[in-house]
């Protein structure tokens, strides 16, 4: 009982400790970040946890529609992209629902990530109607931007179907369709490439129908020619 005071005052002693670290980071962390931070975790971001999402320390990622450029310290290659980010928030939003998509840009470029629900058919490539507005939105930013794409094919565990045997061939026809429509308009097929990650990197952990048609989609990754190598990209 004697020496048991000693371990409470050694605990309070490391809280302290931990406490004033704390605000010692805090006040180090410049108020941009701090910034972009509290916008995390206010749940005002449509935060993209996939593991293929451009990620960096720049305020604006995924925030395109809450932060103004001119409040916030950004060069011309994210000025850019933002400028990117934010026409293609207005085309998105003329062409399918808005909880239907998701839009993050970083120093590295732009991500558009759409459901599979609102381009194909389930299981299958046959492009939905509303397809052809994304089409055409992304063909207008490849045409107005000297930009490259990466087109990331999505599908949950039990999409696919015949003659697609599992969920890689399904969710790389997807991408192979968008790039064939793209090739088609014009596009130089150097400019674009294509990636099938079947059902490998889900959006949203679980197996409900919710977080399966979260996890089938496509992404275009709008990046400039000279991060072409960069494993990010991918």
């Amino acid at each position: 009982m004697g020496g048991a005071w000693k371990v409470a005052y050694a605990d309070f002693v490391t809280a302290m400790m931990a406490f004033f670290l704390l605000m010692w980071i805090l006040n180090m962390v410049p108020p941009e970040t701090k910034a972009g931070l509290a916008a995390y975790f206010s749940g005002e971001r449509n935060f993209d946890s996939s593991s293929t999402s451009p990620i960096s320390n720049n305020p604006f990622i995924q925030n395109t529609d809450k932060i103004d450029s001119r409040d916030i310290k950004i060069n011309e290659t994210e000025r850019s992209h933002y400028a990117i980010a934010q026409k293609l928030k207005m085309i998105m939003a003329d062409a399918i629902p808005q909880n239907s998509s998701g839009i993050s840009a970083d120093d590295l470029g732009v991500q558009l990530r759409v459901n599979s629900d609102a381009l194909f058919q389930k299981g299958s490539i046959k492009i939905m109607p509303e397809a052809e507005k994304v089409f055409k939105g992304v063909l207008g930013i490849l045409n107005e931007y000297n930009l490259y794409l990466v087109v990331r094919g999505h599908a949950d565990s039990d999409e696919a179907a015949p003659p697609y045997p599992s969920a890689w061939e399904l969710s790389g026809a997807r991408a192979a369709t968008v790039l064939h429509y793209l090739a088609d308009h014009r596009i130089k097929p150097s400019r674009l490439r294509g990636v099938a990650y079947g059902d490998t990197r889900p959006l949203k952990p679980g197996f409900d129908e919710a977080s399966k048609a979260a996890n089938r989609r496509v992404e275009f990754f709008f990046h400039r020619p000279e991060v072409m190598s960069y494993s990010v990209v991918y």
